[in-house]
């Protein structure tokens, strides 16, 4: 099929968080048509004001999403968990299913969607077994799909970096010094963008990273330097997770989840595939720009 390359629209899902919003940016900054689909059309009223299209639907209505996404080329998919809940698990299930009837019912020509390092193990992953679940219900629906399997968010760091103030940055990650991959939520939109730019057949893996890989030592490090003054790392004990997390708002399943992935995260089982497996794709944004960006915030 031919298209003109100026009437192709982009669906962007997932506009209200970072990866969503930082991908419509990069597709209206590259002058492609889109269309943004929240729930609420007040929170779609500042893209409009860009040139987007606005359509609201959740991932809970089939029709409303199949609408949302009707006369699309690409979209770019983020499924929203529910941490509230103690069905997280099964509404998120839910959730990939209707993504899949939706993606099919709109006849959409590829989809660029979001998901996690650690999606290709079957068990021991916590949270991200809702990737994986996404990833095996649009992995069958025939058409071409990417799946942005990205590393630890540095976006993550946010609530510890606020409460570091008084000198210690809390780490859930350990041992302190080890480094992993983390990448910027700038990133993984910008790139998700650029991908629904580019042609594949069938479906493939793009593992997302940073422009280094960084231990709680070198976000303790960056936290000193933007708020001038010495902040060290202290890692929290296993045993008083629950308590560490109790202002989050978890549902008990979901702080199972949570454990279960960063125990994951922490033995290593939870880490990119082999070498060279799949393609790597490489962050600009550093952990020093996310952590002073943070600050900088708290301080307007």
């Amino acid at each position: 099929m031919t298209t003109n390359l100026r009437d192709e629209l982009f669906i962007v899902t997932g506009v209200s968080g970072r990866t969503g919003a930082a991908a419509a940016d990069a597709l209206l900054k590259a002058g492609k048509r889109v269309r943004v689909v929240v729930r609420d059309a007040t929170k779609g009223a500042i893209w409009c004001e860009r040139g987007a299209e606005l359509a609201c639907a959740n991932f809970n209505d089939v029709e409303a999403l199949s609408r949302a996404f009707s006369g699309g080329y690409g979209a770019y998919i983020v499924s929203p968990p529910q941490y509230s809940s103690d069905a997280l698990f099964e509404q998120a299930d839910a959730m990939a299913r209707n993504i899949e009837e939706a993606v099919a019912n709109s006849q959409l020509q590829k989809v660029v969607a979001l998901s996690s390092i650690g999606a290709d193990k079957r068990n021991g992953t916590g949270w991200i077994a809702m990737n994986r679940r996404l990833e095996a219900y649009l992995g069958r629906t025939g058409i071409p799909v990417s799946f942005l399997r990205a590393a630890y968010f540095m976006e993550n760091w946010g609530p510890m970096v606020h409460a570091a103030r008084h000198g210690e940055l809390s780490s859930f990650l350990a041992p302190l010094d080890r480094k992993i991959p983390m990448i910027a939520t700038e990133d993984i939109g910008r790139i998700a963008a650029e991908a629904l730019s580019e042609d594949w057949s069938n479906v493939r893996i793009l593992e997302l990273e940073g422009p280094a890989q960084y231990s709680p030592m070198d976000v303790a490090d960056c936290v000193s330097r933007a708020l001038s003054k010495l902040v060290v790392p202290a890692g929290v004990p296993i045993s008083s997770w629950p308590q560490a997390l109790s202002g989050a708002g978890f549902s008990t399943a979901a702080l199972k989840g949570f454990t279960e992935m960063t125990k994951g995260l922490n033995s290593g089982h939870i880490s990119f595939v082999e070498e060279n497996a799949f393609d790597r794709r490489t962050g600009v944004v550093s952990l020093n720009a996310v952590i002073s960006a943070m600050v900088a915030s708290e301080e307007r």
